[in-house]
């Protein structure tokens, strides 16, 4: 059976609050040294044992650009892999 691992990042240039936060977090806790934290999101989506690798592709490049990913703030890029 296959997987897709769907990897999702705020676009460069665009603010992480979330990374901000756990930046200046670890920095208050002794961390030191970090120039930028950024945080994604990891989606991992499973076929059915009939989907192709081709069509497992075309299905996960569609289902990111009609709802997973914002594309004026988000950059994805996925990976198709057996499970």
């Amino acid at each position: 059976m296959m997987k897709a691992k769907v990897y999702i990042n705020y676009k460069d240039g665009i603010l992480d609050p979330q990374g901000a936060t756990v930046n200046h977090a670890l920095s208050t806790m002794g961390y030191k040294g970090f120039g930028e934290i950024r945080i994604g999101k990891l989606i991992e989506i499973k076929f059915s044992k009939d989907v192709s690798k081709e069509k497992a592709e075309d299905m996960t490049n569609s289902a990111c650009k009609a709802l997973l990913a914002n594309p004026n703030t988000e950059s994805y890029h996925f990976e198709i892999v057996e499970d």
